[in-house]
């Protein structure tokens, strides 16, 4: 053999061992959030994690501090810089092990999570004046970071992203809604504003919880169950799916060549990747975030919830503590109640809609949590409203007021109790700001008002100071009034700051989605 062959024979041979010991040296790796452009909680303690050889010292650098980690068995590494008060930037951060990382334009200001369903991830290119609100969204102080949607049924420890300043090139495909609400904060208190969108049309709660809170919980029994035989179906299902589109290809065609609609293509079977089985959107679209420190987060969804109201009661406060415990923060959490939709009605019916909208609300009252009440900007022919801006605003309203403690009218006023008065009801509220308004109208609109039979009418009512006066011909012994009880109302109940006061109902009545699970 010659000398040259048996020097490269001994490299292999050195080589492999060094592979099969372990010995190759990893660099330093840090997670998408951990990036350039990225904005940083002030005064909170600040997680830097990522991974490197087991056993390495990692050392994370920014301004002043110098903080050491060491990595686990696994690779693993955390460090913790103490909480910086003051917001401003850009800053620069090393990460330092047997490799050296440098990150650029960091900002220092508020952190927010947004996340829901398709009302939230509805890009800024679908709203009103979207043209002229891109055009003007040069704001680098505010930056996006989205989540792409991914399943999972582990928890995951990273995506594939990266911060951006906001710009017009970057927002086109952002949420909407936690654009317009981070602009309206950005500008309310001048600090820079991070925005981590996670959202995923058409998913209910339950995929954005963990599945050990709700195993816990016997009353989703039933929907483990019933997830349990999709997903030992689905191979069948999923081969009758595909003989059903091969089917559907060959109507479709025909249909277009012939002029006619095309019918809809079949669904897809739901199998152990889909993104509304329980837990799988919290696992590979919440898990990675949760080291990363945050102010707060904003919430759409509830569309895919609608026909289970009273399950949301418990689900939506489970699926929040589920997050705060992740985090290890109790964070303040702001709803949006769902906006009008579908035709309306012409006298008083039970509703599913106004149900869950009802859970919402219940949830909002819980510490550290808010509304945005928006029953009158949707579109009854399309359950995405287009006037996502008023929607912001209003969640940015809740922030400033709750979190950020300003002097600001906040809050759409509230139901807080009622009166009998003869054959009328006197209903009380909170959050009126100095006085209740009718607006659009002299007259009120949208309430309705029962006696013991429960059979609701339409009825008269009257602003008197923070109450509202309600009557009707047809109810001599009232004992009950609802506002705003539709999927779709006319209701003009406003506060002195142009808020529409918040659906309710004074009776605790079973309504139609107490027995759905």
């Amino acid at each position: 053999m010659s000398r040259i062959r048996l020097v490269a024979l001994v490299c292999l041979i050195l080589l492999v061992g060094v592979l099969a010991t372990g010995a190759v040296q990893a660099e330093v790796r840090l997670p998408a959030l951990i990036g350039d452009n990225m904005v940083l909680q002030r005064g909170l303690p600040l997680k830097i994690w990522g991974w490197a050889d087991a056993g390495e010292k990692v050392t994370v650098t920014l301004k002043d501090q110098k903080v050491e980690a060491t990595a686990n068995d696994k690779g693993q590494w955390l460090a913790t810089l103490q909480p910086i008060a003051d917001a401003g930037g850009p800053l620069e951060m090393t990460i330092a092990g047997k490799n050296a990382l440098t990150l650029k334009n960091i900002l220092v200001g508020e952190v927010w999570v947004c996340s829901g369903q398709s009302n939230m991830q509805m890009s800024i290119n679908g709203v009103k004046n979207a043209a002229e609100e891109m055009a003007a969204a040069t704001y680098p102080n505010i930056r996006l970071f989205r989540v792409p949607n991914i399943t999972s049924q582990v928890p995951l420890d990273d995506v594939k992203s990266s911060w951006q300043e906001c710009s017009p090139q970057t927002i086109p495909g952002f949420t909407a809604v936690g654009y317009f609400f981070g602009r309206d904060l950005h500008k309310a208190l001048n600090v820079p504003v991070g925005l981590i969108a996670s959202s995923w049309g058409g998913t209910c709660a339950e995929a954005w919880s963990t599945v050990e809170s709700l195993k816990a919980d016997k009353d989703f029994d039933q929907q483990f169950a019933n997830w349990d035989k999709m997903i030992a179906d689905y191979p069948q299902n999923l081969e009758k799916w595909k003989a059903a589109v091969e089917e559907w290809k060959k109507t479709a065609a025909t249909a277009k060549a012939e002029g006619k609609p095309i019918p809809r293509q079949p669904g897809a079977p739901n199998g152990p990747d889909s993104p509304n089985r329980p837990g799988n959107l919290y696992q590979g679209m919440i898990a990675p975030l949760v080291n990363y420190a945050i102010r707060g987060a904003i919430w759409y969804q509830g569309e895919s919830n609608a026909g289970r109201a009273y399950m949301y009661r418990k689900l939506l406060p489970l699926m929040i503590a589920d997050w705060r415990k992740a985090w290890g923060l109790d964070f303040d959490f702001y709803i949006v109640s769902l906006a009008n939709f579908m035709a309306r009605k012409d006298a008083p019916a039970e509703s599913a809609w106004a149900e869950l909208r009802e859970a919402q609300s219940m949830t909002a009252e819980l510490p550290h949590n808010g509304l945005a009440v928006i029953i009158d900007v949707g579109e009854a022919a399309d359950i995405h409203p287009r006037d996502k801006q008023t929607v912001g605003y209003r969640l940015a309203l809740q922030a400033q007021g709750h979190t950020y403690g300003m002097d600001v009218a906040c809050c759409s006023p509230r139901y807080v109790g009622m009166s009998i008065e003869g054959n009328k009801i006197r209903v009380r509220f909170e959050h009126t700001y100095g006085e209740l308004v009718s607006k659009d109208s002299k007259f009120l609109r949208g309430f309705a008002i029962a006696g013991a039979d429960k059979k609701f009418h339409f009825a008269s009512a009257h602003i008197k100071g923070d109450t509202v006066v309600v009557h009707s011909r047809h109810v001599k012994q009232p004992v009950a009034v609802r506002y705003a009880w539709a999927e779709n109302p006319k209701c003009n109940l406003y506060n002195k700051a142009s808020l529409p006061a918040d659906p309710f109902r004074t009776d605790d009545w079973p309504g139609c989605t107490i027995n759905n699970r």
